[in-house]
């Protein structure tokens, strides 16, 4: 695996969606409008055979749009669960019922990331351009629930839902969450018409979202699109494994290092929010268009320039590119959304990467543990910057518990204890 590998890629499989979400980057269209130029199901299955090349353990992020709309979403799903992959549907849950969520593990779907807008059902409706959107939801989550579906909730912050952000992360706890994941928008699409909130509350949500973690020991709160998140958690503690749980070379953003996104037509950009296609996988192999695109070359060997090239945490966060590119229309240029001004001007906190993964163990013996081939099949499918931590806390509960070799039900054990997403089902 290269050291530039994607771990995880977005693929917003179609414009189609049956809401009209006000910040919704890709504008999308109406339900009714099928766009022939959108990847067919043959390139579909092509594109994800050209993806395992590069690396069959990423996860895979099947979006829209509405990707439940498309009608050939689970056959897309089971070629890239068999590949390996770890496959997640990013929804807006309104069709998910008992029916879709027997389809989904049937093709092999490890969860769904749903999106909640609000605490309150008339916001969330009036924000998704739907009356009844909320309630519809909360049933989608309920099949996941009823079918051991694991789930995220995951909210867009704007400053019409900027102060109830602590009661949608309760309301996410309360119904079962894994991981509540709060999103910074970068105003493209729809999304522009969106006043987007002050550099100064965007900070201010960041540090409530690293005080608010400790309430809830079960459930991950995180930031999406915000590299300033690391940081912060740098500020407050050093040794956090906020600062350390990536271990990419890309310091806050992984968009070109280890990310990117790929449109309903087959192109393929850094991030959702920078719009530069850097090749085309109708035209061209997804393999040669990550190795080789000048674009992602260049974001690869940043220059920043302005308060990001000098801040001390350019190795660590490196600011949003998307907001550098939006304002600057330059990809090197400084964050606009941030306030922080450098104090170590020429010094660079190197950023704390996550070791190389020890080798598996087959027959341990004499207190060393191993792997059965089921388990190690699972761990397999964990993206690989979260499998040296998995590994060492699987281990480390066989050996509590006097057992020298992991099994999948071992790690089933672990999960339920940790209350951590699924090591993939």
């Amino acid at each position: 695996m290269s050291s530039f590998s994607p771990y995880l890629i977005s693929w917003n499989t179609t414009k189609r969606c049956n809401l009209k979400c006000r910040h919704c980057y890709l504008d999308s269209d109406a339900l009714t409008k099928n766009d022939p130029s959108e990847l067919t199901t043959e390139e579909g299955k092509r594109l994800i055979d050209q993806i395992a090349m590069v690396n069959p353990a990423t996860m895979l992020i099947l979006t829209g749009g509405e990707p439940l709309v498309r009608e050939d979403i689970f056959d897309l799903s089971s070629h890239a669960s068999k590949k390996g992959m770890m496959v997640v549907f990013g929804t807006n849950a309104t069709t998910l019922d008992d029916k879709t969520a027997k389809e989904m593990i049937k093709a092999g779907v490890a969860g769904v990331g749903i999106s909640i807008d609000s605490a309150s059902p008339k916001y969330h409706d009036e924000f998704r351009g739907m009356e009844g959107a909320w309630e519809k939801a909360m049933e989608g989550i309920e099949s996941c629930k009823r079918h051991g579906i694991e789930f995220q909730i995951q909210t867009t912050v704007t400053t019409a839902n900027y102060n109830e952000i602590p009661a949608i992360i309760e309301l996410s706890h309360k119904l079962g969450s894994r991981v509540f994941n709060l999103f910074f928008m970068v105003c493209t699409g729809r999304g522009q018409d969106i006043t987007d909130i002050s550099a100064e509350q965007y900070e201010e949500t960041l540090r409530l979202l690293l005080d608010i973690q400790d309430k809830y020991k079960n459930m991950m709160v995180t930031a999406r699109c915000a590299p300033h998140f690391k940081r912060l958690a740098y500020e407050k503690d050093p040794e956090s494994p906020i600062t350390k749980a990536a271990g990419y070379t890309g310091g806050g953003c992984l968009a070109a290092f280890h990310y990117c996104r790929i449109t309903p037509e087959g192109d393929v950009t850094p991030c959702p929010y920078i719009p530069t296609a850097v090749g085309n996988v109708k035209n061209e192999s997804f393999v040669d268009i990550w190795n080789k695109a000048g674009f992602f070359q260049n974001m690869r060997r940043p220059k920043l320039t302005g308060r990001c090239g000098d801040c001390e945490y350019e190795y660590i966060c490196g600011g949003c590119r998307a907001r550098a590119y939006a304002a600057k229309n330059d990809i090197m240029a400084e964050d606009p959304w941030c306030k922080y001004e450098p104090v170590k001007i020429g010094h660079k906190i190197k950023p704390q990467t996550t070791p190389p993964i020890p080798p598996l163990v087959r027959g341990g013996e004499g207190g060393v543990v191993s792997w059965s081939p089921e388990a190690e099949e699972r761990l397999n499918k964990v993206p690989y910057f979260l499998k040296g931590m998995v590994k060492k806390a699987v281990e480390r509960y066989a050996k509590e518990k006097g057992q020298n070799e992991v099994t999948v039900a071992l790690m089933e054990e672990v999960r339920k204890k940790s209350g951590r997403p699924s090591f993939t089902k």
